[in-house]
């Protein structure tokens, strides 16, 4: 084996490692960074009450997005749906279904696009427009940026708007890995009370996470959680106080 081909296995290993550590301490130490930095943003509520929010971000998608309902309506659990408003039209059947089912509508924009890399005018632009297509089935009160990247003229904006934003403590990495068994085992793992779940709908994202709900719903009631909308675990923190 050459000295090349050694250090570029060398480096692999090295780069697999740091990855596999990163998973396995994500989300702890990244989440209470950003909580000191940016307070008004909601990753997570302290309580001890046994409740956690469930948020899917990027539908809807006509053939993962019923499958989801199915299981939401399956396991008596409620969402938060954070959508992408270009894939409203033609599925606005969907769309009603989730507010008639006791689900949430919240702003992911208009585009699966990092939110970060528009200028602010182009932000504002499209959370105004992305607003106002929400607003024909519910009022909406979260905005989550795509790719979960932010800065502080982002928040300025959201909040001139009348929005918070929200982020997640529960992040299995489902966009980047294809396994139905490892997103399952994370989410269970890493779930405590006030924990927020972050999962993803459209295309084979929409199929996975219709796969993990199927399993980690029934253990969470088994654990006996109560899986809620957003909305839902920050107001029960505010009646508590």
């Amino acid at each position: 084996m050459s000295t090349r081909i050694a250090l570029t296995i060398g480096s692999l290993v090295i780069l697999m490692f740091v990855v596999g550590a990163l998973i396995l301490l994500e989300p702890e130490w990244v989440v209470a960074q950003l909580r000191k930095r940016s307070p008004e943003v909601v990753y997570s509520i302290d309580t001890q009450e046994l409740m956690v929010a469930l948020t899917i971000d990027d539908g809807p998608d006509a053939l993962e997005t019923p499958k989801i309902l199915d299981s939401l309506k399956r396991h008596e659990a409620r969402a938060t749906f954070f959508l992408i408003t270009s894939r409203i039209p033609g599925n606005e059947d969907l769309v009603q279904r989730m507010v008639a089912e006791g689900h949430e509508l919240a702003n992911h924009l208009g585009s699966d696009y990092p939110s970060i890399r528009l200028d602010p005018d182009e932000f504002e632009r499209q959370l105004v427009e992305s607003d106002e297509v929400l607003l024909k089935f519910a009022d909406v009160r979260w905005f989550r940026p795509g790719s979960g990247w932010y800065n502080q003229t982002m928040l300025s904006i959201v909040n001139e708007h009348g929005y918070t934003c929200a982020l997640g403590s529960v992040y299995p990495f489902d966009p980047q890995l294809g396994s139905s068994w490892f997103i399952t085992r994370y989410v269970l793992w890493k779930i405590q009370p006030g924990s927020v779940i972050v999962l993803h709908d459209h295309g084979s994202r929409g199929a996975r996470t219709a796969v993990v709900l199927d399993t980690i719903l029934p253990e969470l009631a088994r654990r006996g959680y109560q899986v809620v909308t957003l909305s839902e675990l920050v107001d029960s923190q505010n009646a508590g106080e």
